[in-house]
This record gives structure tokens, C-alpha cells and sequence, in this order.
């Protein structure tokens, strides 16, 4: 499928699937959309130091970035596994922007070290930050009570909706811990049905510049 790097309304980069007219991140700003869903309104709910993090959908690797930046800053340890069944490229690893766009030069290294990082593999990114990437489909995750919080960044419901089904977020139940959190750009109201049928008690909040409303599903709560 075809690829192509685009510019978002935030000045940050991401990729755009032409013939789906999907794109990695929203088009009102790649940053702005990661930092909204995934930190404000995810990591930034959990009260411990120590906290293991699944993204499904590494894709350019922004949203472990910018958690790598949260843990700096609250001095957080983090272990992170990112899934991704077909990583980028390495020339549009380096089309992506996000170390300037962020104004974080100093951590240009640690940006790159996590898509030159072997796969498969626990990588030490930094003191506090460990990464592992698996190469595989969604669908193959099977990891039991593991993670506090669960980035769910698939490609949207109206391109794949295979990814949004019932038995997928039953997995996902499955890999949270108790008191675990799954957090989403996604609204639908056949998404929300679908994680409330497998156990998650749903909460509808404001979501990133150009979306009305994103999802975040708690277990046991």
C-alpha cells in the first residue's frame, strides 16, 4: 500500500495510506492528538512510578516519544512494549520531525535508538525507559494481567473495523492489569458497545483538536 509523508496542521509530521485516505495520526496535528489521548488523558491518570505501557500500533514511534518526554519530566519508570505488524521504513523514520517539532534536540539519539532497536528484544532506551518491539498482528498479543495501560492507536473502525471487534477487546481486557486503563482516539458508539460487552466500564471525554469526543475503558473499577 501506498505511503507518504505529510505535514499535519501542528506543524508535526506522519503518514498518510493514499488509497485508504488514512493517516497514523489526525491531520489537525500529529502531536498535539498524542499528547491529548495518550498522556492527558492516559498515562496522566495513573498514580505509581513504575508503569508497564502496551501501544498497539508503534507505527512512527511519536507516542512512545512523547511518553519517553512524561517520564522525564515526572520521573517515571517506564516499561514499554510496542506492537506493529509493519514497521516504517528507515527513510521514513527519518522524515518524521517530531525531536524538532518538539524542540527536544538533546534526545535525538533516544529517538532513533527506538526504531534502530532490535525487535523482539527488551531494549534499556534510557535509566528509566525500557522498550520492547514485537513484529506481529494485533490479533497475536497474548499476554496476561501484564500492562496499567493500553495505547489503543489502530488504524480507524472504517478502514479496519477487524480491529475494533468484541474478541479483540476481550484480549485487551485480558492484558490489563486490575485497575488497568485502555485508552483511544475512537468514539464509535459500536466500539464503546464492544468494550463494555467484554468488562470495561467506558468513559466518553473531549478528544483532540478536530474530534468531539475519545474513549478511555477501565477495568475493575
Amino acid at each position: 500500500m501506498k505511503r507518504k509523508i505529510i505535514q499535519t496542521l501542528d506543524g508535526s509530521t506522519t503518514i498518510q495510506l493514499v488509497d485508504w485516505d488514512e493517516c497514523y495520526h489526525s491531520k489537525n496535528g500529529a502531536i498535539q492528538e498524542a499528547q491529548h489521548v495518550f498522556i492527558q488523558n492516559g498515562l496522566s491518570l495513573l498514580e505509581k512510578e513504575t508503569i508497564a505501557v502496551l501501544e498497539i500500533g508503534f507505527g512512527t514511534g511519536l507516542n512512545a516519544f512523547i511518553t519517553f518526554l512524561e517520564a522525564q519530566k515526572r520521573n517515571l519508570k517506564i516499561d514499554y512494549v510496542g506492537v506493529e505488524a509493519y514497521p516504517l521504513s528507515p527513510e521514513e523514520v527519518l522524515s518524521m520531525n517530531y525531536v524538532e517539532a518538539l524542540q527536544v534536540p538533546q534526545y535525538d539519539a533516544i529517538f532513533k535508538a527506538m526504531h534502530q532497536c532490535s525487535w523482539e528484544t527488551k531494549h534499556q532506551i534510557s535509566s528509566n525507559f525500557f522498550l520492547t518491539k514485537k513484529k506481529q498482528l494485533f490479533q497475536e498479543i497474548n499476554f496476561i494481567n501484564r500492562f496499567d495501560i493500553i495505547y489503543f492507536d489502530a488504524f480507524g473502525y472504517q478502514v479496519q473495523p477487524e480491529l475494533w471487534s468484541t474478541e479483540i477487546f476481550r484480549n485487551m481486557f485480558k492484558v490489563l492489569k486490575e485497575k488497568g486503563i485502555l485508552v483511544t482516539y475512537a468514539a464509535r458508539g459500536v466500539v464503546k458497545r464492544s468494550m463494555q460487552e467484554v468488562g470495561f466500564t467506558v468513559k466518553k471525554v473531549p478528544g483532540p483538536p478536530g474530534k468531539r469526543e475519545m474513549m478511555i475503558g477501565f477495568k475493575d473499577f
